[in-house]
């Protein structure tokens, strides 16, 4: 526990970057993508799946090019890139004495997953309602440490034994209270007018979050892994601990998309 603490406090700075927004965040955003998606694939190879060693970091330089260039996103240019990213996966598959459809399926599946999910901190900081990028992080990391402390002092039933032992039930309800509770504050300081959006926003991306998190949980128990690496002691690398963020990312874009825009 002290050590998840520490390694946790030593994270925080690192969200200066949100604050800043804007290229930092790019920057930090288009890292998350590459280190990501590297200990992601690496997981598969001890299954005896081996993605493609290029496409994978070719299809992420050409999204960041497009982000980079484009700070209003087109999203034809977005659909474009995803149709030529899944086809390139594919071709990496024709080499049938070699390759198997499993190794087509994983690097569709890290480029997806990871490098265009963790790209919607991208998309969020570029929208009017730039202020909520927080609200990735806070429904993601804050509904973690509530969940963490509460299923610590009160936890007795287990939430999903098989993926992740030591998550329970109460410590479920513990971050979802929480989410929402620091949604709601964080709206009260720094977004009034969507105060109930934000409390709505806390609750299903708490939810969000522990399912990132599970997912992660899955991926690793038939990978074998106990962490996808070794990056922050105490919390794995940069997929252990940047998991939830790959769900509640999408969910606050598209939110603010169809409910607030």
């Amino acid at each position: 526990m002290k050590t998840r603490v520490i390694s946790g406090l030593v994270m925080l700075p690192l969200l200066a970057v949100v604050y800043f927004g804007g290229w930092p965040l790019f920057v930090a955003v288009a890292l998350v993508m590459i280190l990501g998606i590297k200990e992601f694939l690496q997981g598969f190879k001890s299954m005896g799946i081996n993605s493609s060693p290029v496409v994978p970091y070719i299809s992420i330089a050409a999204l960041l090019i497009i982000g980079a260039l484009n700070y209003d996103v087109d999203y034809r240019l977005i659909s474009l890139w995803m149709v030529g990213s899944i086809i390139a996966s594919m071709l990496y598959m024709f080499n049938i004495q070699e390759r198997k459809p499993e190794d087509s399926m994983a690097t569709i599946l890290g480029i997806i997953y990871v490098g265009f999910f963790s790209f919607h901190v991208v998309l969020v900081d570029r929208t009017e309602y730039d202020i909520l990028t927080w609200m990735i992080f806070i429904t993601a990391f804050g509904s973690d440490v509530m969940a963490y402390f509460t299923g610590y002092f009160l936890g007795k039933h287990k939430l999903a034994p098989v993926l992740s032992p030591k998550k329970t039930i109460e410590g479920a309800v513990g971050g979802v209270i929480g989410s929402m509770a620091l949604s709601a504050l964080f709206s009260y300081f720094f977004a009034p007018a969507i105060m109930i959006h934000c409390i709505i926003m806390g609750f299903f991306c708490s939810i969000l979050s522990m399912c990132g998190d599970l997912t992660a949980s899955a991926f690793k128990r038939k990978m074998g892994i106990k962490d996808y690496g070794n990056l922050i002691p105490g919390h794995g690398g940069i997929m252990d601990r940047f998991d939830s963020v790959l769900f509640t990312a999408p969910a606050i874009f598209y939110y603010i998309i169809f409910f607030i825009q």
